[in-house]
C-alpha cells in the first residue's frame, strides 16, 4: 500500500545528513528498527525506490528518516536532498529484519546506524538502556551522526572508531577481529549489525567464528 506523506521539516544533522520529518498516515505502524520503501511525489522519481529506517519513534506524532545525503551524483538521495517542507514522499508498508532480542552490542558503519537510532531512543525513554554497548565506525569524526543525542543516550557505552582523518582524538581503526577480541567480553548476548554490505558479511563471519550463535547476529538480509 502506499502513502503520500507531506514533509514537515528538513534538518540538518552533519554536512551531508539531513533529518525529514514528515506526515504520519492514520493507523500507520512500526517497530523501532524497521524500515520502508520511499519515493518522491513526482513524476521523475516516484517509482525509484530506496529503503529507510524510521528514527522516530512509533508513538511522536510525525514520521521521520534520517538519510545520508550523496550529493557527487543524480541520484536519489541527492534528490532528497533538494526537498523542502512541503514537498512529498510516497511511503509504503513496513518491513524490517532488525528488532530488539536484549541487551547486546551494536556494531554500525556510517548510515547503518540508523535502524539503530529509534532501538536506541525507545530503550532510553522507557531507562531501559541497561549495559547495551554501540560500536560505530566512520570515516572522520565529522560523519558521526547524532554524536551528542548517542553520547546522551549511551555515555562510555557509545565507542566511536574512525578509520579516515582523525582529528577528534577517538579510536582509529577499523572494527576488525582485534578490535571485537578486545571489547567484546561476552559473545553469548545478541550482536546487531548494519552498515555496507561488505562489512556486514565480514563481521558477521567474524563474530560466529568468536562464539556468537548465529541465531543471535541480527542484521538486515
Amino acid at each position: 500500500m502506499e502513502f503520500i506523506a507531506k514533509i514537515l521539516s528538513v534538518k540538518d544533522i552533519t554536512h551531508n545528513v539531513k533529518a525529514f520529518e514528515f506526515e504520519k498516515p492514520a493507523g500507520y505502524h512500526f517497530e523501532p528498527g524497521q524500515a520502508t520503501d520511499v519515493s518522491i511525489n513526482n513524476e521523475k522519481w516516484k517509482n525509484e525506490l530506496r529503503p529507510f529506517s524510521f528514527t522516530a519513534l512509533n508513538d511522536w506524532p510525525h514520521l521521520q528518516f534520517t538519510i545520508k545525503i550523496y550529493s557527487d551524483h543524480d541520484g536519489v538521495t541527492n534528490e532528497l536532498g533538494k526537498l523542502k517542507e512541503g514537498d512529498e514522499l510516497i511511503i509504503r508498508d513496513v518491513w524490517g529484519a532488525i528488532a530488539y532480542k536484549g541487551e547486546g552490542y551494536f556494531i554500525a558503519g556510517g548510515a547503518g546506524v540508523t535502524p539503530f537510532i529509534a532501538i536506541l531512543r525507545e530503550l532510553h525513554k522507557k531507562h531501559k538502556v541497561g549495559n547495551n554497548q554501540l560500536f560505530f565506525s566512520n570515516r572522520t569524526p565529522q560523519d558521526i551522526i547524532l554524536h551528542e543525542e548517542l553520547d546522551e543516550m549511551l555515555g562510555s557505552k557509545a565507542h566511536y572508531v574512525i578509520s579516515g582523518d582523525n582529528s577528534g582524538g577517538f579510536e582509529k581503526g577499523r572494527i576488525d577481529k582485534n578490535y571485537l577480541v578486545s571489547h567484546i567480553k561476552d559473545f553469548s548476548k545478541p550482536f546487531y549489525i548494519c552498515g555496507p554490505d561488505k562489512m556486514i558479511t565480514d563481521i558477521s563471519l567474524l563474530l560466529t567464528e568468536m562464539g556468537a550463535n548465529p541465531e543471535s547476529v541480527i542484521f538486515e538480509k
